[in-house]
């Protein structure tokens, strides 16, 4: 079973006792998260797609630890204009262990054969009535 969610503005394909890295959450450490824009599930194969989140879905989650990325250098040039710019950056994140999903009042969409059938038929054309074509009037003897 996993579940793609929205957690700090990003989206994330999760599964239970999964370990990911999001953006600085404002929860202590040792507590426990619930996200609600659960945009699809998959349970088994039984696909569930939210229009634009399933109501009544949720991933609970709890917050390991806070922490620092790895240092990413930005350095800008321009070629013989004697323009050097070096910066640094670390982001600040969070480690969180996904603990469950939770599926309550969500229903299940599963595909059907019947469906698929007939969206893929053929829709024959509407007929359209071609009007009448003008006599020919000698005009000119």
């Amino acid at each position: 079973m996993y579940a793609i969610v929205e957690i700090a503005g990003q989206q994330f394909k999760v599964s239970k006792d999964l370990k990911v890295y999001v953006h600085r959450l404002t929860n202590e450490e040792g507590t426990k998260v619930s996200f609600d824009k659960v945009y699809l599930l998959d349970d088994n194969g039984t696909i569930t797609i939210g229009a634009p989140a399933i109501e009544g879905a949720s991933v609970e989650a709890k917050v390991l630890q806070h922490l620092k990325g790895d240092k990413v250098i930005v350095f800008k040039k321009k070629r013989r204009k004697g323009y050097k710019k070096r910066n640094g950056h670390r982001q600040y994140l969070t480690q969180i262990v996904i603990e469950g999903i939770t599926t309550t009042g969500a229903k299940k969409a599963a595909i059907k054969k019947e469906t698929a059938e007939v969206a893929t038929e053929e829709v024959e054309a509407p007929k359209v009535k071609k009007a009448p074509k003008a006599k020919k009037e000698d005009s000119v003897e």
